[in-house]
């Protein structure tokens, strides 16, 4: 096994670490818990370059790479949404766009690969990506509370609530944008 799956193994390892740590009860854990899930971000975006830059690509990373991501971020809002970080209207809805728009595209990617399509991330995808794993660390920072963040807890929740919907705004449109760059697929 090469070092980019081994990457991607250690991203799904890290998820139960990850939750783990968020729902242990002393003051920091969340903090723990936020940097664990950033280590496993930043997995994402090594085992992906090592994998183009030495050629490692394999068929094992092309199936476990998008499945470790959307355990890693799926699991992310499930702790979002079941300890209230934000409004339950616009965590709730919000994570179901997410979690939707993924499976939507994990389901053309599969139905591209039963013809022999290769589809390609778009810019959009990338920079969803990009402000997703800004935006969700933001929000579960919001779990350390006003007794830790005192003052600055109205500044970091303002922050992950406009970020958390930045994320979700770019999943509208890169799941569009995919749709019509892909819709040969359903041709």
């Amino acid at each position: 096994m090469n070092l980019p799956n081994k990457l991607t193994l250690l991203r799904i390892c890290l998820v139960p670490v990850f939750i783990v740590f968020f729902y242990l009860d002393f003051a920091l854990a969340p903090i723990v818990a936020v940097s664990v899930f950033i280590l496993a971000a930043l997995t994402d975006a090594l085992d992906g370059y090592i994998a183009r830059k030495y050629n490692l690509v394999t068929d094992f990373g092309k199936l476990m790479d998008p499945i470790a991501d959307k355990i890693l971020v799926v699991s992310a809002l499930f702790l979002i949404v079941e300890s209230n970080l934000l409004p339950i209207v616009v965590g709730a809805t919000c994570s179901a766009i997410i979690v939707a728009r993924e499976l939507l595209i994990s389901g053309v990617r599969q139905i591209a690969a039963t013809k022999g399509i290769v589809i390609q991330a778009n810019v959009y995808g990338k920079l969803k990506t990009i402000v997703q794993t800004v935006a969700l660390p933001i929000v579960l920072l919001l779990k350390l509370g006003t007794n830790v963040l005192a003052g600055a807890y109205q500044i970091i929740f303002i922050v992950a609530l406009v970020m958390f919907s930045l994320a979700t705004l770019l999943t509208i449109i890169s799941g569009i944008v995919y749709l019509i760059q892909n819709r040969k697929v359903f041709l």
